[in-house]
């Protein structure tokens, strides 16, 4: 990104991000007119934590991990609480102005001031109190142990002799400022525990370079599935150096699947399987980067059962034409913190869980860990256990 592009971007962000702590300062501080002591320590505290996003945002990347962690994990978790702010303001503001404009319409009297300032009050204070519930339940939500999550897929052209075949998905692990190794030895132990079959990696495993996170990932080396640890790439794999990554991950017995196919359980008899195929995230821009779904199934048997893997949902829009079964994908997090999974559904087919699109079936995953803020509201991470079972 030049200068003039990246100068552009910290004006603007920093505009935003003055416009909503003004909105914080004016619903929460102003308007209810807090006593002075607590106006106050309320004024500063806006303005410290607003800097603090500030700074971290420009020193993220540039100062070491150890010394950027603590302040992410400030940063992140007040850019949270920010969301539910914004919502639970957003919300209560929208009810009051239709509650205003009816006063207008059904009655002349004027508006009891003590009254209003009594409710400005309540809004305030409920608002507050919980948004920081809210918070604090979706940041137990991360700290605690991730679920397995199982499913069951009836697939057609699967044969008998492979039904009860299990793969285990992780998907948007986000490996970077607040999370580490330890989140992911525990992952790697949950899995080996499943003893699978195959094991997906479904993109989004890093937020950082080689350089900065390569020995946060080292415990994937102990993963044990029979057929082997596959991967494709997620948008977060193209900002922090994708071809870094994947040379990196083949070191530790990671297969990475760029748009290309691979025959999975044949027993060596060549029946008894099915093809997994693996493309290319859609946010690749760089030279010999970019999905490529149909030649990825290029040479293939059509006679036989056909899994994806990709990273975004979307990628179902094309898949279903070309006879793919199953497609496993990720990127969405379910949304993370509700409500932001409607959100979410404005740039994807399906948010979460088992659909059937046309002749196919997709899976989303919630996601193995989090982006961002250190919260999940309404979408709790999973590690996912498919069983393909024959139709």
């Amino acid at each position: 990104m030049s200068p003039v592009r990246i100068a552009i971007f910290l004006v603007v962000f920093a505009a935003l991000l003055f416009g909503v702590h003004y909105y914080f300062w004016a619903r929460l501080v102003r308007d209810p007119a807090l006593p002075a002591a607590w106006s106050a320590g309320a004024r500063w505290a806006l303005v410290s934590l607003g800097a603090l996003v500030l700074v971290g945002a420009l020193s993220s990347r540039f100062v070491p991990r150890a010394v950027a962690s603590p302040i992410m994990w400030v940063v992140y978790t007040w850019l949270g609480i920010m969301f539910l702010l914004l919502v639970l303001l957003g919300a209560t503001d929208a009810v009051r102005g239709v509650l205003a404009i009816a006063h207008r319409v059904s009655s002349h009297a004027p508006v009891d001031p003590e009254r209003r300032q009594l409710l400005s009050r309540l809004v305030a204070g409920g608002v507050a109190l919980a948004a920081l519930a809210v918070g604090g339940a979706g940041i137990f939500n991360v700290l605690r142990q991730v679920a397995v999550k199982r499913v069951r897929v009836e697939l057609a052209r699967l044969p008998v002799a492979a039904s009860g075949y299990r793969i285990v998905q992780l998907t948007d692990i986000h490996i970077g400022p607040t999370i580490g190794r330890e989140f992911l030895e525990q992952l790697v132990a949950t899995v080996n525990a499943l003893e699978p079959d195959l094991v997906a990696i479904t993109g989004d495993l890093v937020d950082g370079s080689v350089a900065e996170l390569g020995a946060l990932v080292a415990p994937l080396a102990k993963l044990r599935a029979k057929d082997g640890v596959f991967f494709v790439t997620g948008n977060h794999e193209y900002y922090s150096g994708a071809d870094a990554w994947l040379a990196h991950l083949s070191t530790l017995g990671v297969r990475t699947l760029r748009n290309e196919h691979v025959r999975i359980g044949d027993g060596g008899g060549g029946t008894d399987g099915f093809d997994l195929a693996g493309i290319d995230d859609f946010t690749a821009h760089a030279p010999g980067h970019g999905p490529d779904l149909p030649g990825a199934l290029v040479g293939r048997d059509a006679s036989r059962a056909l899994v994806l893997l990709a990273h975004q949902p979307k990628a179902i829009l094309e898949a279903e034409a070309l006879g793919v079964g199953l497609q496993i994908s990720g990127h969405t997090h379910a949304g993370q913190i509700f409500p932001f999974n409607f959100m979410v559904r404005l740039q994807q087919p399906y948010v979460a869980g088992l659909h059937t699109h046309g002749r196919a079936q997709i899976y989303v995953s919630a996601g193995t860990g989090y982006w961002g803020p250190p919260m999940r509201v309404g979408a709790p991470a999973e590690i996912t256990e498919i069983e393909l079972v024959s139709a």
